[in-house]
Formats: structure tokens, sequence, C-alpha cells
């Protein structure tokens, strides 16, 4: 399955050294948390889960309860596991790994967009959204949420929802409601602290499904020096709300970048823009030659940018961009 971050790979076909490249395929946040160095002991000893990450995780985000998983994708990789042949519908365009794992587990999974989510629900056993989306970055109101949320949990169904590029507006989160019966929320460390290496994120929901997960993943989830550096990065609460700042202007400038060349954005978020083209493989062809990397979708046909990181950056994509005119 095709991701963004497929820079060797990249490099390899269009014959270009990875450290040339401008990868603005992720939508990780080009000015992360500046990492810091765990201690030494953080390499000899066993994960162990009394440590102050779940505390620390859970004031962050608002949580209740929560368990923190190998990255959200372990959620992801886990969730179908746990219930019998159900009726998935799975927001599209979206991250795709949600769809295939559920396939993979032999639930009967049907993309949807956001229109007909209300049509679908009474034939839905579990929803899954990504919000903000990925990549158009649709955003839902909270009571609507909250609405599917009790129309499916009437008869034991859940609505699942990946909160990946949540941080830079965590007013609209739903972790705080995460406690009720059939609500999952998935949080992650990766794009907004740009610490996708390290795989850290987090699953909030109801305590006795977080046991059933727990027990599914086993002991020993999340490496020590990255429980150490979750910790540390989120308790920084002086970089945050400047990080949050940033991405949001970042994001407005590179929308205006990219209208400018005659590639005004149908939607995105604080970390990407995301441009609907009927030519993007081409586009993608022409701005991979130059040496940066947009992630390419196919259905619909459209390019995903992520933000330059410094004014070097920015320029170069700019002048890439005036390139495709």
């Amino acid at each position: 399955m095709s991701h963004g971050g497929r820079l060797r790979e990249a490099a390899e076909r269009f014959a270009i050294p990875p450290n040339e490249w401008l990868d603005l395929s992720t939508g990780i946040n080009p000015n992360g948390w500046p990492v810091l160095q765990p201690p030494a002991s953080a390499w000899t000893r066993l994960p162990e889960d009394t440590d102050e990450l779940t505390t620390v995780a859970c004031h962050y985000y608002g949580a209740h309860a929560l368990l923190p998983t190998a990255g959200s994708q372990a959620a992801i990789q886990a969730l179908p596991q746990l219930r019998t042949s159900s009726r998935v519908s799975v927001l599209t365009p979206g991250y795709a790994e949600h769809a295939a794992v559920w396939q993979r587990h032999n639930h009967i999974v049907t993309p949807i967009t956001p229109e007909h989510i209300d049509t679908v629900l009474t034939e839905t056993d579990v929803l899954v959204l990504i919000h903000p989306n990925n990549p158009t970055g649709t955003v839902f109101k909270t009571k609507q949420l909250l609405k599917w949320h009790k129309q499916l949990a009437i008869h034991g169904g859940w609505l699942i929802v990946d909160e990946a590029f949540m941080d830079a507006t965590p007013e609209f989160s739903l972790v705080p409601y995460a406690t009720l019966p059939g609500l999952i929320v998935l949080r992650s460390l990766g794009k907004f602290f740009g610490l996708a290496g390290a795989r850290v994120g987090f699953i909030c929901a109801h305590p006795e499904l977080l046991t059933a997960i727990n027990a599914l993943l086993g002991p020993w989830a999340v490496n020590t020096p990255a429980r150490w550096l979750a910790i540390q990065a989120l308790q920084d609460t002086g970089w945050q709300p400047t990080a949050r700042q940033r991405l949001q202007q970042d994001s407005q400038r590179l929308y205006q970048l990219l209208s400018r060349h005659g590639l005004k954005p149908d939607g995105g978020s604080a970390f990407f823009q995301w441009t609907r083209c009927t030519n993007a493989d081409e586009l993608f062809e022409k701005l991979a030659c130059q040496g940066i990397l947009v992630r390419l979708f196919d259905s619909p046909p459209s390019l995903r940018f992520g933000l330059p990181g410094n004014e070097s950056d920015w320029q170069r994509l700019a002048t890439a961009l005036s390139y495709l005119m």
C-alpha cells in the first residue's frame, strides 16, 4: 500500500540522492518538537507502564483513560480483531490503512463520502472517520459526531475517530467524550510533534475496551526511549502554542502559494493542502524530477502538499511550481 515518506524509493526511481530532496509527502510538522537525548538508562531498561506517560498524556489530551500504543497504526491493526464480522463504513478518500485492515479481518467494508453518512448509518456497525480528514481536511461538528455515535451505540456499534491531525485544533477533539461505550479516538505524536519515527500513539476509549486491546497488544508496546521522549514533549507547554500558531500561518501561506500557481486547494488542514487535478500524476512526476516529493492520490486524482520547513524550502517550492505553469 502506498504511503507518503517513501523517500528512498523516490530517490532510486528519479536518480536523485535522498539528501537532495524536499519531502512534502507526509504531512508531518517540518518544525517538530526539539528532540532531547534520552538518559542512557532508557536504552537498558524494559518499558514500564507505571511511568508518567499515561498521566501526562491524559492531561495533554483531556482524556479520562487511554492506552499508549506503537503509533496509532498499532491501534488500527488491533481494533478489527475485537469484533465479529461487522459492516464497516470508512470515509473516502482517507487514510487507506483503515479500510484495508478491516477487510483483512473479513469485515464488510463500504467506502463512504461525508454527505452519505446519515443514509448508511442504519446499515453500519462501525463508522471510521479521520478528523480532520486526510487528505481532504474535512471536519465535522462535535454535535454531529456525538449524534452518529449515539445511533451506533444503540445496537453495540462503534464510532472510531482518527485524530492524527487534530493537535493544531484541540478544541474540536472528541477525546473528552471517549469514555462513552463505543466511542474510540486515536491520537499520535507523529504529525504535530514531528516524532513519527518514535512510533508513539494513544487509543482513548472506555476502560473495558482498553483492557481488551492491551491484552491483544501484549507487554512493552512502546519502547522506553520513546516513552521518555513522549513525556517530555507532551509536557512542553511553551513549545506547543507557538507550534500551533506557526502551523496555521504556514498552512495559509501554502494555500496562497498553490493558488497563485493554478493549484488552488480543494481542502486542507494546518499540516497540508490538498488539490484535485486531472493531471495529478503528470504534476507529481514534474515535481519529483525537481527533487520535490508530494503525495499522489489516484481516486480522485489529486496531490497533497505538506509544509516547507524554512525559507529556502519555500523558495524552492515556489520555483518548482513556476515551471508547472
